[in-house]
């Protein structure tokens, strides 16, 4: 299976470029679409689920004609978006049964053996008597990965799912994740950096509506061996420091000093040592050349 995005744009009325000449190819297994808040993810998510058209650009799935044929797509697809609101007053077994009937699954027992699968996939079997509204945070997460394989899809996209959950929750969400990519096209997207660094096999980083990488975790990493140092500085220094430096991340030590990594091709000073990379490195890296201006 591929997905292929051919020179996607996409311009709000209030003159946002939310979608700049995207390009990308994506195979079956996790893929991480890293980026920024506002960066234009979810706008991609929404054009590739046919939910929005693009200005220009064209989106490919098995060879098949996305925007030309929409509901080829929705046939094979699992989406569940940054927010998804429920009945108040329905089951978990109520409201899968509802939603595989929405989903032209017509057959009673067919329906049930369905909902029994997602339901123990997702861990929720035994809470499918429970109003789905009185579930927790990462319940309704589990309850959205539920409904979406429904239908058996293909292609899965889920955004920013991890927003809010505890460690606990969010190691459960993302094990599912990691499941079921193994013979799907699970697109996730997020801006936090750990989801992608233990889950995806291939990634990409976007700002501004661009694509700035597309790479392997592992790749990227290696990528900026020898280009990223450390070195401790009094906190009144860091405006200085941001201004001759492109400064990765800072964190502060015991004395309420900072440590801070910088990227640099070349040792900046003999204050700095050099540190071994790791993705929020790269991810940071790639946003502060992308800006021309550094990352705090």
């Amino acid at each position: 299976m591929e997905l292929r995005i051919d020179k996607l744009t996409k311009t709000y009325p209030n003159g946002v470029r939310a979608l700049d000449n995207l390009s990308l190819e994506i195979g079956t297994g996790m893929f991480g679409l890293l980026g920024p808040n506002g960066a234009g993810k979810s706008t991609l998510m929404r054009t590739i689920a046919t939910l929005q058209q693009p200005d220009n650009g064209e989106i490919t799935f098995d060879g098949a004609n996305v925007l030309a044929q929409p509901m080829a797509l929705r046939y094979q697809l699992g989406y569940l978006p940054q927010a998804f609101g429920v009945y108040p007053r329905m089951s978990a077994d109520r409201l899968l049964d509802y939603l595989a009937s929405l989903k032209g699954i017509s057959s009673r027992q067919e329906r049930k053996t369905l909902i029994d699968y997602c339901l123990e996939v997702t861990n929720l079997t035994g809470v499918r008597k429970k109003h789905v509204s009185g579930y927790s945070g990462g319940m309704k997460q589990r309850f959205g990965i539920a409904q979406l394989l429904l239908n058996k899809p293909k292609l899965i996209i889920v955004d920013e799912p991890t927003a809010g959950l505890d460690p606990a929750e969010r190691q459960r969400f993302l094990n599912i994740l990691r499941e079921i990519s193994t013979e799907n096209i699970v697109i996730f997207s997020t801006h936090i950096v750990d989801d992608i660094k233990d889950l995806c096999t291939d990634m990409a980083i976007m700002n501004n509506g661009r694509l700035l990488q597309h790479t392997h975790p592992e790749a990227a990493i290696a990528d900026l061996s020898g280009q990223v140092w450390t070195t401790n500085i009094p906190r009144e220094l860091l405006p200085q420091t941001t201004a001759t430096h492109l400064v990765l991340s800072s964190a502060y030590n015991r004395d309420n000093s900072l440590r801070v990594r910088v990227w640099s091709k070349q040792q900046p000073s003999p204050d700095f040592v050099a540190a071994p990379p790791n993705l929020e490195d790269v991810y940071f890296a790639a946003l502060g050349q992308e800006e021309g201006g550094v990352i705090v």
